[in-house]
């Protein structure tokens, strides 16, 4: 009887800490560094180095969708390339925090393309 409690107290928890983490992150995406010329470059690379093989223009059709940033907080963003989304995978074993946060800097930058 207890099993089924202890976890739903432990998926609880793990949600909770999941979301104080995600803002912890999200917190450093101050205007200084989305603005940063060196950290779009970064994300820019990484980019066109794991990105733009679901989501550029050359990508097999019906991979992923087009990405339209504009749509979306720069928070959502950083969340979805950290956690996924959808049929997207998670990134945050494959980039480092700030890796992620570059990502985001450039997708919502005025350079991005995909």
């Amino acid at each position: 009887m207890q099993t089924p409690l202890i976890l739903a107290v432990t998926a609880a928890l793990a949600i909770l800490l999941s979301g104080i983490a995600s803002k912890a992150d999200e917190s450093e995406l101050t205007e200084a560094f989305m603005t940063n010329a060196e950290h779009i470059e970064l994300g820019r690379t990484l980019f066109q180095k794991r990105c733009k093989f679901c989501h550029g223009k050359g990508a097999y059709p019906g991979k992923a969708p087009k990405l339209k940033p504009k749509k979306l907080t720069t928070e959502q963003v950083y969340t979805r390339i950290t956690y996924g989304f959808r049929a997207m995978p998670g990134w945050e074993h494959e980039f480092d925090d700030h890796e992620r946060m570059a990502l985001t800097a450039y997708i919502k930058s005025p350079v991005f393309s995909n």
